[in-house]
């Protein structure tokens, strides 16, 4: 490609791109997804009903319709807006595939600490609510209930669509137990469990987060197949089980740490046992997860010291605790499953 064919636009496209993302948070953390749900409004009734300014309004609402998150019916003061058929399912409170939650979590906090990207390169400290206060993310969750249950629903509405593709996809039928390590809402175990019913199962996690997965076992009929155990995989031995699972838990911990509970699961596992970690992986190459390599970043700022990983260190660090055999499962778009078998 010569000088005069090489254009700035896809850089300034990224460069920019922070505009487009900012007015879907905004979108979503304001309600208006699911303030039009199935009908059509004007720009006039959507600035009265979620208190915007008309004129900033308009435009906020017409960029939407330039990135294809809403559809509008005729032009100027007089047209209607309306979800289009993606944003109607997935962004709309009152639908069963919500996928909003994460996205809140993004507007109230995430997008804010991503400002000190720069920072957190230069330092390797965190730039989130330990940065401000000193407490740790999860420190700060676990003490404001709402919030807590908040978390975990964005968090259940993210991982569910993995968690079933894994159910079918791993050969869960040749196993009798499974625990899953930092169960939260226990929807891991409670897929499983439904489409495998000679499977028993544990979701482990911390006490005020198993008071929300024993209620959630409970409403769907499966205390009898699903025991909900409280601890602390830090400091705690994992629960025996033929299967240990950890859905997006090991990237958030330093090398040390994801060492630790790597051998934990070792230890926790019967000879032939299944080892399973469900994360963005990134690819071995480290060229093509883009998902994968910015939650790595992210990790960054949330922890300071914690990173996402690929399915080569996983192995590694699983073959230096004892593990012999290792594979990996396709999931959900950059999503993966490393299993190591020992």
């Amino acid at each position: 490609m010569t000088d005069d064919e090489l254009r700035p636009d896809r850089i300034m496209a990224i460069g920019g791109g922070y505009g487009q993302a900012k007015v879907l948070l905004s979108a979503v953390g304001l309600g208006l997804f699911t303030l039009l749900g199935e009908r059509t409004m004007t720009a006039a009734e959507i600035a009265d009903r979620l208190g915007l300014v008309p004129r900033p309004a308009t435009d906020f609402l017409d960029t939407l319709v330039s990135v294809e998150l809403l559809a509008r019916d005729g032009d100027g003061p007089r047209a209607r807006y309306r979800n289009t058929a993606e944003t109607a399912y997935f962004l709309d409170e009152n639908g069963p595939a919500y996928q909003g939650g994460l996205l809140k979590i993004w507007e109230d906090r995430n997008y804010r600490f991503w400002a000190d990207l720069t920072e957190a390169l230069k330092t390797g400290q965190a730039q989130s609510e330990i940065k401000r206060s000193g407490q740790p993310f999860f420190e700060t969750l676990y003490a404001d209930p709402q919030r807590l249950e908040a978390f975990m629903a964005a968090m259940h509405a993210s991982s569910r669509r993995n968690f079933e593709m894994l159910a079918t996809r791993f050969p869960f039928e040749r196993y009798s137990s499974l625990c899953d390590v930092g169960g939260a809402d226990a929807l891991l175990t409670r897929i499983v469990a439904a489409a495998h019913p000679g499977l028993n199962c544990a979701s482990f996690d911390l006490p005020v987060v198993t008071e929300i997965a024993g209620r959630k076992v409970i409403e769907a009929g499966l205390a009898d197949r699903i025991e909900v155990i409280a601890g602390s995989f830090l400091t705690d031995p994992l629960p025996a089980a033929d299967v240990i699972t950890m859905g997006m838990i090991l990237h958030d911990w330093n090398l040390d740490q994801k060492c630790t509970l790597v051998a934990k699961a070792y230890e926790a596992l019967p000879e032939g046992g299944a080892f399973i970690v469900i994360e963005t992986l990134i690819d071995d190459a480290r060229r093509s997860n883009t998902v994968g390599l910015t939650m790595s970043l992210n990790m960054l700022i949330e922890f300071g010291d914690a990173f996402d990983y690929t399915a080569a260190d996983f192995q590694r660090w699983c073959s230096e605790a004892g593990f012999r055999t290792f594979e990996t499962i396709p999931l959900d778009g950059p999503s993966s499953a490393a299993i190591a078998y020992k």
